[in-house]
């Protein structure tokens, strides 16, 4: 007679498994909740708002001791759920999660309340070779001076505390670092800029441990790198240089000085970063394209979407060879490749199509700005007829083509 098999035990009602398990759906639910709350906001009864505000502190609640605990799965997992539910819950979630990450808010008794950021700078860098990783941040006085132009040019308050991790990372160490693993190195960071001995920093360690991927540059090779500059700021949380004007003209002129002021600092510092970053391997002068500053997922985002456009126009530029560009038409519309979406560009020649590239597209990404990001890279290689579909079909043939206004 067959063995009867032992039973697979139940998880307890005090097991990790399952409080992870309740605290995934939890999370995703509240986020629904209020991201569904904020669009209806004006047809709401009072009561609803009051419940609204209620989820909202126990999703703050929640999500903070998440993320001190480094619970990663159970942050990813809920952004998973509320992904497959709702655009917006999934948008509102995700922002979340990621601003709290790289945020910390520091609260002790008689001192003023204190907030320290996580930010990043994308810099694109164009060298002869490729860089070399055994000059990476080996200028002192360079990485001084940098440092000091933060706030000496306005890009941070002069009252803040600023550190600059002194390392530029490439982005497959930037997309290894995790919700939970940030938010650790924001505390780290922290306890370096209020305590007066040397901490250990485990995570920060951890994020470059594996340093740069190798690339296949020759020495004689042009060669572009992404690299990412990562520092954190540390300041009162009521300072006003942060405070943004209620008006819409006053937020639009608030956000048009900073964006000025941070093309200045590029344009007077980009030698400083060039020393910090060292040398190609080649005789050539680096050169570098920067990206804006922004907060730590903010600025990976924007680093991964300008590099999957290069990446991009790099292989539609091969297809195009000695062909005239102004001569071609391309296409843009969505496309599903293995359940995940992407924007497909495909390039004709008349009836024929010469090749088509792809770019990922995030659900929450605002697909208009996407089609136009794209038909202004397509004109930087001359191709200006643009067309839009519906979306590719499974034959990869674009459904109800438009011109693009």
């Amino acid at each position: 007679m067959p063995k009867n098999k032992r039973p697979v035990p139940r998880k307890s009602a005090n097991s990790p498994e399952l409080k992870d398990e309740q605290h995934t759906t939890e999370l995703c639910a509240l986020a629904l909740d209020l991201a569904d709350g904020e669009f209806n906001h004006d047809i709401v009864a009072d009561s609803t708002r009051a419940e609204l505000a209620q989820k909202g502190l126990d999703f703050q609640r929640l999500l903070r001791k998440l993320l001190n605990q480094g619970k990663d799965e159970v942050l990813y997992g809920a952004v998973e759920l509320a992904r497959d539910e709702s655009r917006d819950g999934y948008r509102y979630l995700r922002n979340a999660i990621e601003e709290g990450a790289a945020s910390v808010i520091l609260r002790r008794e008689g001192t003023p309340e204190m907030e320290i950021d996580a930010f990043a700078i994308p810099v694109f860098v164009h060298s002869q070779g490729g860089l070399d990783p055994a000059c990476d941040f080996q200028d002192g006085a360079a990485y001084d001076a940098l440092l000091d132009s933060f706030t000496d040019a306005g890009l941070e308050s002069p009252k803040a505390k600023v550190v600059l991790v002194s390392h530029a990372y490439d982005l497959d160490e930037f997309e290894r670092v995790t919700y939970g693993q940030l938010h650790a190195m924001v505390r780290e960071a922290a306890q370096s800029l209020t305590e007066k001995k040397i901490a250990a920093a485990p995570a920060l360690e951890r994020s470059m441990a594996a340093g740069w991927s190798a690339t296949g540059f020759g020495p004689d090779d042009a060669a572009v790198e992404l690299r990412f500059l990562l520092g954190f700021a540390m300041k009162r949380a009521d300072d006003p240089f942060y405070k943004v004007p209620a008006g819409e003209k006053a937020a639009d002129a608030y956000f048009a000085q900073r964006a000025a002021r941070y093309q200045q600092w590029t344009e007077q510092h980009a030698p400083l970063v060039a020393r910090c970053l060292g040398r190609g391997r080649g005789d050539a002068p680096l050169r570098l394209n920067f990206l804006y500053q922004d907060l730590f997922f903010g600025a990976r985002e924007q680093g991964q979407s300008e590099y999957a456009t290069l990446q991009l126009l790099s292989a539609l530029n091969q297809a195009i060879g000695a062909r005239a560009p102004d001569r071609l038409s391309a296409v843009i519309a969505p496309f599903d490749v293995d359940d995940e979406m992407v924007l497909r560009v495909q390039l004709s020649e008349g009836a024929t199509v010469l090749a088509h590239g792809d770019k990922p597209l995030d659900l929450g990404a605002d697909l208009e700005l996407e089609v136009d990001d794209l038909r202004d890279a397509l004109a930087s290689i001359g191709v200006a007829e643009v067309l839009v579909a519906l979306r590719f079909n499974a034959d990869g043939q674009p459904v109800e083509p438009r011109p693009l206004a």
